[in-house]
C-alpha cells in the first residue's frame, strides 16, 4: 500500500456485462459503479481512501494474501491468511441461471455475491459497507436496507447468511463456517431464498459456456485466453459497447493531471475489438460492437469519436473538488472533454467497421449508406485541416499522419463496400483519391534527412507511435522501405526501454497538458505486429512475451507502464492493452505459419 492505495498489480476485475468492480488483495472492494459502468460510483475509495467509500471484509491481522479467477471466468477468489486462519473469499457479479454470454441481452442480476470460508484454523472478519457518502441502514427481510444519502435512486439491499448489526460487523468464525453476504439493487422482490453457492455456481457456469467459443493456437495462451475474458468484462453486453476502460481518473502517471474518465466508448476502440476478438472466434460479440457502432453513428448523424454505452453524447467533463485522487494524483475528473475535439480518424473508423460488417455478411439500409457516404465524402477533405489527431492533443490542432491515413481508410473501405454491395455512389472517385492520399503521406510526411515518416503531413521531423498502425490499417505494407525505416526510427526515438514505447516526445510535439507520461503499452503491441509482419520473428516473439510478463498476477493490464518501476499506471484494466494482447498474438501466430 502507498498512502493506503493499493498498487493497480493488486486489483482483480469482475463484471457482469452492465458493470464491473475492482477487488483488492486485502478484501476491499475499492470502485464499484452501479447500476452501469458509467454510473456515479457507488464506492471509489480508489480515488480518495478517506471519502470514496468501499465494502471491506477482511479478516483480523491480515498478514499474507493472493488472488486468482476460477478459470475461464470473471469469478475472484481471494485467499486471506490471518495470524490464526485462513479464509478464502469469492466474489463475482452474478449472472442469470442459463445466461447465455453470446446473447445481446442483460445477463447480470444486479447483485454483488461475496462469499468467505474459513478453510483452516480460525478468524475474526470484520465487514464494512461504507458507500460514498454515507448510507443508512435498516432492518428488512434477511438483512439490511441500505438507504445512500448521495444515491437516493437506488434500492440497495444487503442480505446475509449471519445476524447484521450495521453496516459494520464482525463475526468469529471456526474452519469450515462461511459467511455470505449479497448486496443488490434494484431489485423490488427481496422475499427470495438466499443462497449464494447456487449464485456463483451459476455464474461460474455461464462463463465456461461462453468460452468454448475461443479458438487460439499461437504464444502466450494463457494470457490470451484471460485478455479474451477482460474484453468481455470491459463490454455491456446488452448494447454491444465496450469501455475503454471501466474506470476513471486513475493517473499516468502517478502524480500527473492526465486524469481521465475512460467509462464511454471510442469508436477507434470497438474497431481495433472487432479484428481482434473475429480472429479468435468470438464472432457474435465482434458483430454487436460493429452494430452498436453504425447504430451510433445513424442515431448521432454524425461520426464522434465516442458514446455513451447507450450511444448518446459524453458528459461535459468536470472536476470533482472533493475526492483526492488517487495516491493524492488530483484532479478527479467525470465526463469526457475530447468528446467534441476533431478527430479525423473517425471517418476511417466508423467505415471499417462498416467494411467489416459487410464482409461478416451484414447489410445496409439507404439511409445509413447515404450517411456513410456523406463521411466518406467528408474525408476527401478534411485531411488537409488540422485536428486534434488520435492522442486527443489539448493543444492547437496539426494536421497529423495518422489522422490523413485513416481518412485514406474511409475512403477505400466505402470503395470497397460500394463494390461489394453494388451500391450507388462514386466508388471510382474513392478509389482514386485513397490511391492519391496514400502516395501523399508517403512523399510529404517522408522526412528525408531523418529517414522516417513523421507525426505530420505539413513538416518537421517528430514521430509518434501511431505510425506503427498503418499496417495494420492496411494503408502501407510493414515491409514499405519507408515503413521498416520508420519503425526503427521509431523504437530509437521514442524507446522507453525494454521495449517498452512512449506514445510521442512532449519536448518534440507539445500537448497542451503539464508534465510527461508513461510508455504507452499498445504502441509497444503494434511495434510487435510489424516486426513480425517484416519477418522478424524472434525479435518479436521476445518483445511479445515480455509485454504478456508485464501484467498483474491476474494477467491484467493498465494503459501504461511507469518505465522508472515497472508499475502499473492509467486507467485499469485497459480495454486497448488486452486488444494488444490478442491482435498480437494472432499475427504472431500466422506469421509463424507462413515461415513454415
Amino acid at each position: 500500500m502507498d498512502g493506503e492505495y493499493p498498487p493497480l498489480a493488486d486489483l482483480g476485475l469482475i463484471g457482469d456485462g452492465a458493470t464491473a468492480a475492482l477487488v483488492g488483495l486485502d478484501g476491499s472492494i475499492r470502485w464499484m459503479c452501479v447500476p452501469d459502468f458509467d454510473s456515479e460510483p457507488l464506492f471509489c475509495a480508489l480515488l480518495d481512501e478517506a471519502r470514496g467509500g468501499e465494502f471491506a471484509v477482511a479478516p483480523e491481522r491480515l498478514v499474507e494474501a493472493r488472488q486468482r479467477y476460477e478459470p475461464d471466468t470473471g469469478v475472484l477468489v481471494t485467499e486471506l491468511r490471518s495470524e490464526t486462519g485462513l479464509v478464502r473469499l469469492t466474489d463475482a457479479l452474478a449472472l442469470r441461471s442459463g445466461a447465455d454470454l453470446t446473447d445481446d441481452a442483460p445477463a447480470g442480476r444486479g447483485e454483488l455475491v461475496r462469499s468467505a470460508v474459513v478453510l483452516s484454523g480460525s478468524v475474526r472478519l470484520h465487514v464494512d459497507l461504507r458507500p460514498r457518502g454515507g448510507a443508512r441502514p435498516r432492518s428488512a427481510f434477511n438483512g439490511l436496507a441500505v438507504e445512500c444519502a448521495r444515491r437516493p435512486d437506488l434500492r440497495l439491499h444487503l442480505r446475509s447468511n449471519r445476524t447484521l448489526s450495521g453496516l459494520r460487523s464482525t463475526h468469529d468464525l471456526r474452519q469450515g463456517d462461511r459467511l455470505d453476504l449479497v448486496l443488490s439493487w434494484g431489485r423490488l422482490h427481496r422475499h427470495h431464498p438466499l443462497d449464494a453457492e447456487a449464485r456463483l455456481r451459476e455464474t461460474v457456469d455461464a462463463w465456461r459456456r461462453w468460452m468454448p467459443g475461443f479458438h487460439y493456437d499461437g504464444p502466450e495462451p494463457a494470457m490470451v485466453r484471460r485478455a479474451v475474458i477482460t474484453l468481455k468484462l470491459c463490454d455491456h453486453w446488452a448494447n454491444g459497447s465496450l469501455v475503454a476502460a471501466p474506470t476513471s481518473s486513475l493517473p499516468a502517471p502517478v502524480g500527473g493531471i492526465r486524469n481521465w474518465d475512460y467509462r464511454y466508448t471510442w469508436v477507434r476502440d470497438a474497431a481495433f475489438a472487432v479484428f481482434a476478438l473475429r480472429r479468435i472466434g468470438f464472432v457474435n460479440e465482434a458483430d454487436a460492437f460493429l452494430g452498436w457502432v453504425l447504430d451510433a453513428f445513424e442515431r448521432s448523424g454524425q461520426p464522434r469519436i465516442m458514446y455513451t454505452l447507450e450511444g448518446d453524447r459524453i458528459p461535459d467533463e468536470w472536476e470533482d473538488d472533493e475526492l483526492e485522487g488517487y495516491r493524492r494524483s488530483a484532479p478527479v475528473r467525470w465526463g469526457n472533454g475530447a468528446a467534441d475535439q476533431r478527430q479525423h480518424d473517425v471517418y476511417g473508423e466508423v467505415l471499417d467497421c462498416a467494411d467489416q460488417w459487410v464482409k461478416a455478411g451484414g447489410r445496409l439500409d439507404p439511409a445509413l449508406w447515404d450517411g456513410l457516404s456523406t463521411i466518406a465524402d467528408a474525408a476527401s477533405t478534411a485531411w488537409r485541416e488540422p485536428d486534434q489527431g488520435i492522442w486527443e492533443v489539448r493543444s492547437s490542432g496539426r494536421i497529423f499522419t495518422y489522422s490523413a491515413a485513416m481518412c485514406q481508410v474511409a475512403l477505400d473501405r466505402a470503395a470497397a463496400v460500394g463494390e461489394r454491395l453494388g451500391l450507388a455512389g462514386p466508388v471510382a472517385r474513392w478509389r482514386a483519391e485513397a490511391a492519391e492520399l496514400r502516395e501523399i503521406i508517403l512523399t510529404r510526411a517522408w522526412n528525408e534527412d531523418a529517414k522516417t515518416l513523421s507525426e505530420h503531413l505539413d513538416g518537421g521531423d517528430s514521430v509518434d507511435a501511431s505510425l506503427l498502425a498503418l499496417p495494420l490499417r492496411g494503408v502501407l505494407p510493414a515491409d514499405h522501405p519507408r515503413m521498416v525505416a520508420t519503425t526503427a526510427a521509431i523504437m530509437e526515438r521514442l524507446s522507453a526501454g525494454d521495449g517498452l514505447l512512449y506514445r510521442y516526445r512532449h519536448d518534440e510535439s507539445p500537448d497542451g497538458l503539464a508534465g510527461d507520461e508513461g510508455a504507452f503499452l499498445l504502441c509497444s503491441f503494434w511495434l510487435v505486429d510489424n516486426l513480425a509482419l517484416q519477418g522478424r520473428l524472434e525479435e518479436a516473439h521476445d518483445l511479445y512475451a515480455s509485454l504478456c510478463a508485464r501484467a498483474s498476477p491476474l494477467g491484467l493490464l493498465s494503459e501504461q507502464i511507469d518505465p522508472s518501476t515497472g508499475e502499473l499506471s492509467g486507467n485499469f484494466p485497459q480495454a486497448f492493452s488486452h486488444i494488444g494482447v490478442i491482435a498480437s498474438g494472432v499475427t504472431l501466430a500466422r506469421a509463424a505459419g507462413r515461415a513454415a
